[in-house]
This record gives structure tokens, C-alpha cells and sequence, in this order.
């Protein structure tokens, strides 16, 4: 409920103050007596922009100021709460504030700054204006649905049909999470696959990259290698050895017992000995290479293979045999959950079937009340001076948290024609009198926001 309007220096208005009783409150008075004005200062509390013909002439700018008691809006209040505007000391009250000047304006909710966004937010639920051609709120489905729902409904249908909602929506999410990660792990896994039947078709080589790599280049250099070697058997073989068996003879034949000459000759006749140890060790290296190039190219092909598939796989050859090992191991721990995909699609077939029970208990309810409600308004809407009207309300099949259909107002003046929706009514003075008549028919029942209603009779007659 709107409780008090203040009013400082907007358009013709030096200083205005309001206080509403419960009830009606009817404002009179003549053409030009300023009774838009008070709409207008209304609409900048509930977030419209300021025009510069609102300042009053001479002031520095103006200031509105409207209280509203939201006891009995929880919602409300919540959003307040959860603001940080609660009103201090007074829980049930909401004092909006907008002030303005040249260039800039101002909200604040309970003392508290506030964005036109929070503004509009906070007290779109607080008011409805109705005048002809603005009926924002009336012509909501939703709010179409809810003004049914409050006349006939009992409450407990449409909140049974919300938690069913909300329950299998957050099933379903969990379903396609667990699918989307069964999918995954297939996936992973017929890479892992891949991949490591790539590594096994190479053979063990992938642990040998480095051995290979040790064979290649001695391989690659064996002709320099031989070529020297060869040199030092020849100079051992023709030259070396005759020359210190020519040695340890003369030194034989020196008849004298000295040390160092036995010395002498023991060195002699040991250095003969490792001379031909050298030459058998080097014929034998000579005779460890191939005697053409078949094997070097042998070993160049593998390491072609295995550095291939390595710059593929992203690892350096020689860590292959790692890399198949850690594959494996992957491979090995990934498992297809499935058994927690059959329990969620069972889950959330159960939690779908209990929403649409309690969903079409409550189409049923809506049904049973849309009945009487229509009649309710047709009379409301023919002592309004349209006897022929026709009144009903539209169901399409559309889930959500709401229920199992959207709900619509229709209506027409002329029984020769289908009704149709409000918001599609083309005369202003019809959508006037059956905004009013099913305002009179949920006023009854429903919870409705403060209703201003802008020059009633236009478009109704007295």
C-alpha cells in the first residue's frame, strides 16, 4: 500500500504532502488543477528518467518522496533484506527517495543509494497504474496465470508443481553431466587406444631409442673408423712386432747378469706380448662391422619410424617407452560410470512423472476455476455497459515451474467474432472496462499491488 506521497519543487508544485487511509482514495478536481503531477512524481520513485520540464522554474531541483507498507510482501522484503535496505526498526516499511536536478538524479531505498535497475526492480510488484492504453501488469501472462491461480487454485497445487519442477530439472542436469562425462571417457579412451596400438606396432624399440642411437653413429662412422684402425694393424703387423722381437733377441744374446739389463729384457718381452694382445683386439674390432651398408640403413629406418611417431605424440624419442607406459596406466583407471547414468535416467523419469501428476492435478484446478472466473467478470464487464462481451481464459501447452500450460486472458465484444487477447484488443475504452472488471473480480482474493487508476472513466462512461 502507498501510504505517503511527498512532493518538493517538481513541475508547478512548490511543496506537496499526501498521507492515504486504507481503502479508496479518490483525487478530484478540474482540468489543469494538477492531478498528472502526482502521477509524474509518482513515475520517477518507480525508476522513469527526468525530463527538465519537471524542475520547477527557479529551484536548484526537486525531491519525491514515496512510503510504501510491504508487511505483507515477503518477497519484498527479502529482496530488501538481501539489499542491505531493510528499513531500521521498521521491517514492514519501504521509503523510496528520488531526487534530481540538472543533469543528475538520485535513488535511494531506506536511506540507501539505489541504481534506477534496483529502483525499478523494488517497485514494479509495489504498484500498478492503470489508465487507458497501460495496463503493463494486467497484460502479463504470468500475471495472468497467477490472478487465476489466487481466485480458484489451492496454493499448495501450484507450489507442488514448482518443487516437482525444480526437482527434475536439477535431475536432468546431473544426467547430462554424467552422460557428457560417460561420453568423455569413451572418447579418452579410444584416443588411449589409438595411441598406444601406434607404440606397439613399432616393437620394443621405443625402451632402445638411445642403444639404436649409440649403433647408428658407429655405424655411420665405421669407414673412418676401419680406415684408421686398419693403418695401426698394418704399422703393428709389418713393422711393431718385428722390430721388438729384433730387441728381446739381441738383449738374449747379452751375456751379463746385470738387473737392469734383465729388467730391460722382461719389459722387452712384455711389451711384445701386449703389442700382439693390441693386434688381435684390433682385427677383432675390424671384424665387428658389416661388411656393406644394409645394417646402417636398417638402423637409419627404425629411427626414422620412431622420431616420427614421437614429433606426432609430442615427447622426445628416447621418453617413448615413458610416454606408452603412463598411456597405459590412463587407460587402465578410466572407466564408463554407466551404472550412475541408468540410476539418474531412472531417477529422472520418476521425477518427471511426479511433475506432470502434479501438474495436471493443477491444469485440473485451473480448469475447475477458470469457469467461475470468467462468469465473475463477464457480469462485472456487463454492468460496464458491454452486455455481449465474451470473457475467457486460453490454455497452450507450455512446461515450466508454473505447470503444464500458459494461461491468457481473452476476450471480444462481438459474439460474430473469436475472442482474442488483450493485448491484441484494438479499443482502448474495452481493454478499460475489462481491466477494471477483472481487477473487481481478483481484488476479492487476490494479493494485489496498489492500484492507481488514471481517469477510470475514460472510455467507460459514468
Amino acid at each position: 500500500m502507498l501510504r505517503a506521497l511527498n512532493i518538493r519543487n517538481f513541475a508547478l508544485v512548490a511543496e506537496l504532502d499526501i498521507e492515504f487511509g486504507p481503502g479508496l482514495t479518490v483525487i478530484t478536481g478540474e482540468s489543469g488543477a494538477g492531478k498528472s503531477i502526482l502521477l509524474d512524481a509518482l513515475s520517477l520513485v518507480l525508476g522513469a528518467r527526468v525530463r527538465r520540464s519537471q524542475l520547477r522554474p527557479g529551484a536548484d531541483g526537486c525531491d519525491v518522496n514515496a512510503e510504501f507498507d510491504v508487511q505483507g510482501l515477503e518477497d519484498t522484503r527479502e529482496k530488501l533484506a538481501s539489499l542491505a535496505m531493510a528499513g531500521q526498526g521498521a521491517p514492514g516499511m519501504c521509503l523510496v527517495r528520488r531526487t534530481a536536478s540538472e543533469g543528475r538524479s538520485r535513488a535511494f531505498v531506506n536511506g540507501v543509494p539505489a541504481t534506477l535497475e534496483t529502483l525499478k526492480a523494488l517497485t514494479e510488484p509495489l504498484i500498478d497504474i492503470h489508465g487507458q492504453h497501460e495496463y503493463r501488469g494486467l497484460l502479463s501472462r504470468e500475471n495472468q496465470r497467477r490472478l487465476l491461480d489466487e481466485f480458484g487454485v489451492a496454493p499448495e497445487l501450484p507450489a507442488a508443481v514448482n518443487s516437482a519442477y525444480q526437482e527434475r530439472a536439477e535431475l536432468a542436469q546431473q544426467l547430462a553431466e554424467s552422460k557428457r562425462a560417460v561420453a568423455e571417457a569413451r572418447e579418452r579412451k579410444s584416443l588411449l587406444s589409438y595411441q598406444i596400438d601406434e607404440l606397439l606396432a613399432i616393437g620394443d624399440v621405443i625402451y632402445r631409442v638411445e642403444e639404436l642411437a649409440a649403433t647408428h653413429k658407429r655405424l655411420s662412422r665405421a669407414k673412418d673408423w676401419t680406415a684408421i684402425v686398419g693403418n695401426a694393424v698394418g704399422e703393428l703387423d709389418n713393422h711393431l712386432l718385428d722390430q721388438t722381437a729384433r730387441l728381446a733377441k739381441a738383449l738374449e744374446g747379452i751375456d751379463d747378469d746385470h738387473p737392469g739389463l734383465q729388467s730391460a729384457l722382461e719389459l722387452t718381452m712384455a711389451a711384445q706380448a701386449h703389442l700382439e694382445e693390441t693386434l688381435g683386439e684390433l682385427r677383432r674390432y675390424l671384424g665387428s662391422f658389416p661388411d656393406d651398408d644394409s645394417e646402417l640403413a636398417d638402423v637409419d629406418g627404425v629411427l626414422g619410424v620412431v622420431h616420427d611417431v614421437a614429433r606426432k605424440h609430442r615427447v622426445r624419442a628416447p621418453d617413448l617407452g615413458a610416454h606408452l607406459d603412463h598411456l597405459q596406466a590412463e587407460l587402465d583407471s578410466l572407466s564408463e560410470d554407466e551404472t550412475r547414468v541408468d540410476e539418474l535416467t531412472r531417477r529422472s523419469a520418476e521425477s518427471d512423472a511426479r511433475f506432470r501428476a502434479a501438474g495436471a492435478a493443477l491444469s485440473k484446478a485451473r480448469q475447475q476455476a477458470a469457469g467461475p472466473f470468467c462468469e465473475r467478470v463477464r457480469a462485472s464487464v456487463s454492468e460496464l455497459g458491454l452486455p455481449e462481451a465474451e470473457f475467457v481464459v486460453a490454455f497452450e501447452p507450455a512446461e515450466s515451474a508454473a505447470g503444464l500450460e500458459s494461461v491468457e486472458f481473452r476476450m471480444t465484444t462481438n459474439p460474430r467474432y473469436p475472442a482474442a487477447s488483450l493485448a491484441d484488443t484494438a479499443s482502448g475504452g474495452e481493454l478499460a472496462r475489462f481491466a477494471l472488471a477483472i481487477n473487481v473480480v481478483a481484488a476479492e482474493r487476490s494479493n494485489l499491488p496498489c492500484l492507481i487508476l488514471d481517469e477510470a472513466d475514460i472510455g467507460v462512461g459514468g
